[in-house]
């Protein structure tokens, strides 16, 4: 038998490996086929609905969606793309974008999980944004704490002919502009980005122009500079800042300077209650890290008063909470009067806005003091706040205040000032007011108290010996509704008591209010510096709805003890005062006569009532009546003043002649 003949029949077989490769290519070739054959416009409305549903509001695709997949950043474009407003925002769309291309780099997306774009590119893109009275923005979902918008690394941003509009009705502002980002060469550079616009906030016109650097070759990993500008008239905001990651506007810093006319006027830009104020001008670095937005290093003026600190403002909630510690050198206490809605009384001098030259001509025209100023509650019940405030120096006018301090609280309309505290030469002012505008109607209250003040520092005098000396006491106590100053005091109820426990008088003064004319004339028009003691004196008022009613007005010295009565109405700021005093010791010429204060409180006019005599009285009399209030009144002042002062002495004196002190 051959070798031939004898040969086995040979058998041929493919290995697992060499399937499991060849049904691998045949699935890749598949692919490839079907990705190069698809008919990507299928996916339009899959798609459309994907987005509607991660939107919470309509989305449609009517134009071409075309792919590129053959590339590490493969890319897509796609025309027609409308996205509706919510339900709440009406039937218009929130945006409208003819044509979009986006490319997405597949290597740190597979290595580093990050999503980087090497290409945005949107042709004539239009963008309306809302925000209704109640707050919703049709920008995002749902009425929770807004949320900054960080949009992907971009590496190559262009934007040709975009449209901005922008409603607020809460904070009345309407926006116009243009958006774009210029790729054309010129010189060696890129273009830049820009956005430019005009608007409104609260009728007053505004411009917006905001540029950036080139938005070619951007890197992920630095900063990216832009510089704003925002014009209202007077009002100028200018920013020099920087995206510390491109496109994440959750972290911003840079430098921003304002100046303007009015504090008040950036709530509709900031959303920030803020208080109205005389003109400013003001600088600071600042830093938004998420919905915390710092300034620190703040410097600058406000009226004729300079101001330095930081503020803090912590938007976590979607309720703005600021935090401040502010601190001046040199407070002109003239430059708080526009707080309340006011304005100083004259003008030359001080350095006002518009609306405080406006109010000031208002009150000098009616002959008023109180400012009708109307108080936003919108804005105070808008924001949350913790503020502390001190001034080293105070520029008060005529008033001998050193330095002044403050704590402010502000929470869900409850706005608490205490303590405030003002230190005179000798003694301070101190105390707290609250302005509750919870409700319908805001009520406010005030409740200061003057302690162990010198008179002397209080009168404005030419020669160095004050004509009264001593203590001085005083607490006012009182509570008003009313959306403005002057509404708030014309319904004011509480008490306001004035108590001098002890000092000394010029004896001619002393005497006329005896009305001794050859003793009181005599010793004025001969310069007689002689002085009687003040042993005590006292003035209580009881408010009711506006009207301050003298319980117990007693002036009592070595020569004279004087009586008071009448009122003082805060409604129409009107005073109608009379004083009728009786000498110690016989007087040969004497006019048993009133003293009267009478007209408005901005101008009262002294006067001498003829027709109504006063009738003699026993000292020893007037000394009960006088005592026997002065026990009640003292302890609303303090402990300390009903213990030591020279007016207790005179209740004990009362009460051993037999006065009914303490049995009211």
């Amino acid at each position: 038998m051959t070798a031939a003949a004898t040969a086995l029949p040979r058998k041929t077989f493919l290995s697992p490996l060499g399937v499991w490769s060849g049904l691998f290519l045949l699935l890749i070739t598949a692919i490839v086929v079907f990705i190069a054959l698809f008919q990507w416009n299928w996916l339009r409305g899959p798609l459309a609905r994907y987005l509607s549903a991660r939107l919470d509001r309509p989305v449609s695709i009517t134009g071409n969606l075309v792919v590129h997949p053959w590339s590490l950043d493969p890319e897509a474009s796609v025309s027609g793309v409308t996205i509706g407003n919510p339900h709440w925002a009406g039937r218009g769309p929130m945006a409208r974008l003819p044509t979009v291309t986006v490319q997405i780099a597949l290597k740190p997306l597979f290595l580093q999980g990050r999503v980087l774009l090497p290409l945005v590119e949107a042709d004539q893109p239009a963008v309306s944004l809302m925000r209704d009275a109640q707050g919703r923005e049709n920008w995002r979902n749902g009425m929770g704490a807004p949320r900054p918008l960080k949009l992907p690394a971009i590496e190559h941003l262009v934007i040709r002919g975009g449209a901005v509009a922008y409603v607020d009705a809460r904070r009345n502002v309407r926006f116009q502009g243009t958006l774009t980002s210029n790729e054309a060469v010129v010189g060696a550079d890129h273009g830049t980005f820009r956005l430019d616009g005009a608007g409104t906030f609260k009728g007053s016109p505004f411009t917006l122009a905001a540029r950036g650097g080139p938005l070619v070759h951007i890197d992920p990993d630095r900063p990216y500079r832009f510089d704003a500008r925002l014009v209202s008239g007077p009002t100028r905001v200018t920013i020099d800042g920087q995206f510390v990651r491109p496109f994440d506007f959750g972290r911003i810093s840079g430098r921003v300077s304002a100046e303007g006319p009015d504090f008040g006027r950036l709530y509709a830009l900031t959303g920030v209650s803020l208080p109205d104020t005389p003109p400013y001008a003001l600088a600071a670095s600042f830093v938004r890290d998420g919905e915390r937005f710092t300034l620190t290093g703040l410097s600058g003026r406000v009226g004729d008063s300079d101001l330095a600190g930081s503020v803090a403002v912590d938007d976590d909630t979607g309720r703005p909470f600021v935090t401040a510690n502010l601190a001046s050198r040199r407070l002109r206490l003239a430059d708080l009067a526009a707080v309340i809605g006011g304005a100083p009384r004259r003008l030359a001098g001080h350095t006002v806005s518009p609306s405080e030259r406006a109010m000031a001509a208002k009150l000098a025209a009616e002959h008023r003091l109180l400012p009708d100023a109307t108080l936003d509650v919108s804005r105070i019940r808008a924001t949350d706040a913790r503020l502390t405030y001190r001034a080293d120096s105070v520029d008060a006018g005529k008033a001998p205040i050193r330095s002044l301090s403050l704590k402010l609280r502000l929470d869900h309309g409850l706005l608490t000032i205490d303590p405030l505290s003002m230190s005179l030469p000798q003694g301070d002012v101190s105390g707290l007011i609250r302005l509750n505008a919870r409700g319908t109607t805001p009520v406010t209250t005030v409740d200061m108290s003057v302690a162990n003040a010198r008179l002397g520092s209080f009168i404005e005098r030419a020669t160095a010996q004050p004509p009264i000396t001593g203590s001085l006491y005083a607490r006012a106590a009182l509570t008003g509704a009313g959306a403005s100053v002057r509404a708030a005091a014309g319904h004011a109820n509480g008490q306001l008591t004035v108590v001098i426990p002890g000092g000394q008088m010029r004896a001619a003064f002393a005497e006329l209010m005896g009305i001794d004319v050859a003793r009181g004339l005599f010793e004025i028009l001969t310069k007689n510096h002689g002085t009687t003691p003040i042993r005590c004196a006292v003035a209580n008022f009881q408010a009711t709805d506006g009207v301050l009613r003298a319980q117990s007005i007693v002036f009592d010295t070595g020569v004279v003890i004087a009586t008071g009565s009448g009122d003082v109405n805060l409604r129409d700021e009107t005073v109608n005062l009379a004083f009728a005093g009786r000498p110690k010791k016989f007087r040969l010429i004497r006019i048993g006569a009133p003293i009267t204060v009478k007209g408005s409180l901005e101008q009262p006019k002294f006067g001498v009532n003829i027709v109504k005599a006063a009738p003699q009285a026993a000292v020893s009399v007037a000394l009960g009546v006088f005592a026997t209030p002065v026990a009640a009144i003292l302890p609303f002042l303090g402990s300390g003043l009903a213990k030591d002062a020279d007016c207790a002495s005179l209740i004990g004196q009362a009460q051993a002649r037999g006065a009914p002190v303490g049995r009211r």
